[in-house]
C-alpha cells in the first residue's frame, strides 16, 4: 500500500500554515495563551488537494479496522430520579477510532502502511499545535483516530481530569479534519459565560482545531446529505499533548516557534502518552 501522507506534517501545510508552524502568522501565534480563547479552528493551513487524497487513503485503510465508541444515555437516568429538576447527564457519546499505541492492531498497521503514524509522530505535528497554544509541550503525545457516521455525535463534556495532576491545569488538542464529500454537516458547540451559545464548523477537509482544554463543549449529530449515507464519514486526526515540565530538558520538549511568553507551566507531565484522547 502506498504511503499517502508525508513524513513531515509540514509538507500538508499551505504557506498559510507555514507561517503558523514558523511563529509568523500574529493573529495565531500565541492565540491560546489568552485563557479567554478556548479553542482556534483554522482554514486554508492545509493544501485541499493533499488533504482529499488523504482522506480517501484513510477511508479505504482504516474504514474495516475501527472499533466502536459508544455510551448512551443511561438507562434510570430518568426513572432513578427522586427530585425535580435535578437530572444529571454523563458524557455521551458514539462514534468509531482507532487508538494508535498499539502496534500489534490492525488500525496501526494500516495506517502505518499509508503513513499516517509517521506523519503524526512528526516533529511539525507537535510543533504547529505548540505555535497555536503558545507553550512548550511534551516531547511524547497521544495519537488516534475518529471516524463519525450519520448520526454519530459527542455530548456535552468538558475533558476536565482533576485525578490526573499533569493534565488537572489543562492541556492541548489538536483535531484536523478530513470529511467526506457525503457529509451535508457537522458543528461544534461550545459555552460561553455559562452557556451554550456559540458553534463553529468542523466538517471540513482539512481544517484545523486546536484546544485548550478543560472547557464545555459538544458536538452534534452528523448529518448526511441526502442519498449520500454511505459516503458520509468524518474523519479525525487528533493528537493530545501534555505541558512539559519547567526546566524540561531540551529534547523533551517541543518549544513554541515565536510564541509571545511561550514558557513551560509550573507543572510535571507524565500522563502516559498523552493518554487524553478518546473523548470525541
Amino acid at each position: 500500500m502506498k504511503k499517502i501522507f508525508p513524513a513531515d506534517f509540514a509538507d500538508l501545510l499551505t504557506p498559510k500554515g507555514r507561517r503558523i508552524l514558523e511563529g509568523k502568522d500574529r493573529e495565531v501565534t500565541g492565540a491560546l495563551l489568552d485563557p479567554e480563547r478556548p479553542f482556534v479552528a483554522l482554514q486554508g493551513v492545509i493544501d485541499a488537494r493533499r488533504a482529499a487524497a488523504c482522506r480517501d487513503a484513510l477511508d479505504d485503510a482504516l474504514r474495516d479496522t475501527l472499533v466502536p465508541m459508544e455510551d448512551p444515555i443511561p438507562h434510570d437516568s430518568i426513572s432513578g430520579m427522586t427530585m425535580n429538576y435535578m437530572e444529571l447527564l454523563p458524557k455521551t457519546v458514539r462514534n468509531r477510532t482507532a487508538l494508535l499505541e498499539n502496534r500489534r492492531s490492525r488500525s496501526y498497521r494500516a495506517a502505518e502502511a499509508v503513513g499516517l503514524t509517521d506523519m503524526m509522530r512528526s516533529d511539525s505535528f507537535a510543533g504547529f499545535a505548540a505555535a497555536v497554544t503558545g507553550r512548550a509541550l511534551r516531547r511524547r503525545w497521544g495519537i488516534q483516530v475518529l471516524c463519525y457516521s450519520p448520526g454519530d455525535y459527542s455530548g456535552p463534556h468538558n475533558d476536565h481530569h482533576p485525578e490526573e495532576p499533569e493534565a488537572r491545569d489543562g492541556y492541548v488538542d489538536m483535531h484536523v479534519s478530513l470529511t467526506m464529500p457525503g457529509v451535508d454537516h457537522q458543528y461544534l458547540v461550545y459555552a460561553k459565560d455559562g452557556h451554550f451559545t456559540e458553534m463553529t464548523r468542523v466538517s471540513t477537509v482539512g481544517g484545523i482545531t486546536v484546544y485548550r482544554l478543560p472547557f464545555w463543549h459538544y458536538t452534534t449529530p452528523l448529518l448526511a446529505k441526502k442519498g449520500a449515507e454511505d459516503t458520509s464519514r468524518r474523519w479525525v486526526l487528533l493528537g493530545t499533548f501534555l505541558d512539559a515540565a519547567p526546566g524540561a530538558r531540551a529534547g523533551s520538549t517541543v518549544l513554541p516557534a515565536g510564541a509571545p511568553g511561550g514558557r513551560p507551566p509550573a507543572r510535571e507531565a507524565t500522563f502516559g502518552s498523552g493518554g487524553g484522547a478518546g473523548r470525541r
